[in-house]
């Protein structure tokens, strides 16, 4: 079984926490610490930035931080080379998140075949058409037991929704806002609505909150309506702020959002 859907399949009502930083950044030779990191340090998911050099999606921070990999001489091989080096201490699922132009240029099969090779589990795709998901990618990706995790917005129509739900395996990715990346200090209750709303449509997959959550509200407001949060911006910061140096980075983190994590052989309270 892939390792995203063992993760939500063992969870036993457990919220969930991933935390996204850009491969790359801020050294070039830092991936393989920060994954090994948070995974001692009790990350549930990781979700791995490509860096590119238009990233629609992303805020300044993410965008700063995939500038940086890229000048630090950050692609796809290195990537995979620095992910496949780890790949027999890594329990926990990886997931890519890149944008389509990168990914064509590497072929899609080649990507596929990249990421059993490195022991990635899905990818994120945010401009990926979802006819061309249909066509092309979701082939592919069942062939190499990989997941695709699709993004859904507050603008999204409940037909679309439902259509990604049927046509998907893993999680769904709700984004809090129609806006791209960054911190924010609460959820207003436009967000908070849009979460109901979802909430109340009963979907096959389970679903993580994105986008914004920076601080113990905005983690509570994601655990309380999803059943997981992913966290990217805010760690982004404090990795670039402590020099790539991940542990003091987490322990900041988690300072910031009221949680105590430890090792995975001590117990450790959670959000539930």
């Amino acid at each position: 079984m892939n390792k995203i859907n063992q993760l939500f399949a063992n969870r036993n009502g457990r919220k969930l926490l991933s935390l996204y930083f850009c491969a790359g950044a801020p050294t070039l030779d830092g991936t393989a610490d920060v994954i090994l990191t948070m995974q001692r340090r009790g990350i549930d998911f990781i979700e791995v930035g490509i860096p590119f050099s238009d990233p629609l999606a992303d805020g300044p921070v993410i965008q700063s931080a995939a500038t940086k990999a890229l000048r630090n001489g950050m692609n796809l091989r290195t990537l995979f080379s620095q992910l496949k080096a780890i790949k027999p201490q890594v329990e926990i699922p990886l997931i890519l998140m890149g944008y389509l132009n990168p990914i064509m240029h590497f072929g899609i099969e080649p990507f596929c075949q990249a990421c059993v090779e490195s022991g990635v589990s899905g990818m994120i795709i945010p401009d990926l058409p979802f006819k061309d998901y249909m066509e092309i990618v979701k082939p592919l990706a069942d062939k190499y037991d990989l997941r695709v995790i699709m993004l859904i917005t507050p603008e999204t129509s409940e037909e679309r929704i439902r259509f990604i739900d049927q046509n998907t395996d893993g999680f769904i990715y709700m984004v809090s806002s129609a806006a791209i990346t960054g911190a924010q200090k609460h959820f207003d209750d436009a967000k908070q609505r849009y979460f109901r709303a979802i909430n109340s449509m009963n979907l096959h997959n389970p679903r993580v909150i994105g986008f914004g959550i920076s601080n113990e509200q905005t983690l509570k407001a994601a655990h309380d309506n999803a059943d997981g949060a992913i966290i990217g911006s805010k760690f982004v910061t404090l990795l670039d702020e402590e020099n790539g140096n991940a542990d003091k980075a987490l322990d900041r983190l988690f300072q910031e959002i009221g949680l105590r994590f430890e090792v995975y052989d001590k117990p450790f309270p959670r959000i539930s």
